[in-house]
C-alpha cells in the first residue's frame, strides 16, 4: 500500500487524501486564517487540492460496494476542503469589491 503512494501512475487513496488535507492546511497558513489577507499564493494549494481530488476520483470502482461508498465520502470531504480553499482565495478580494459598490 505504501509503495502505491510513491508511484504516480498507480491509484492511491492515501495520496489523494493527504494532498487535499495538506493543501487545506497550507491555504489556512498562507491566507493568515483568522484575518484573511489577499494573496494569490493560495492558488497553489487550490490546484494541489484539485489534483488530490482527481487522485481520489481515480479510485472509484464501477460496481457499488462499501469501498465505493467510502471513496464517495472522501470525495465529499475533498469538495468541502476545495470550497474552503477557494473561499480563502476569493473572500479578501470580495471585501474590497463591496466597499467600492456602496
Amino acid at each position: 500500500m505504501l509503495l502505491a503512494f510513491f508511484h504516480l501512475r498507480s491509484r492511491s487513496l492515501l495520496r489523494g487524501t493527504l494532498l487535499v488535507l495538506a493543501s487545506l492546511a497550507l491555504a489556512l497558513v498562507l491566507s493568515g486564517f483568522p484575518h484573511p489577507r489577499p494573496t494569490w499564493y493560495v492558488a497553489i494549494p487550490a490546484l494541489t487540492a484539485l489534483w488530490g481530488t482527481w487522485e481520489t476520483l481515480r479510485c472509484l470502482r464501477l460496481r457499488w460496494s462499501f469501498y465505493h461508498g467510502g471513496v464517495l465520502m472522501l470525495l465529499y470531504m475533498d469538495v468541502m476542503a476545495i470550497a474552503m480553499i477557494f473561499f480563502l482565495l476569493l473572500y479578501p478580494y470580495a471585501g474590497s469589491y463591496f466597499s467600492r459598490v456602496e
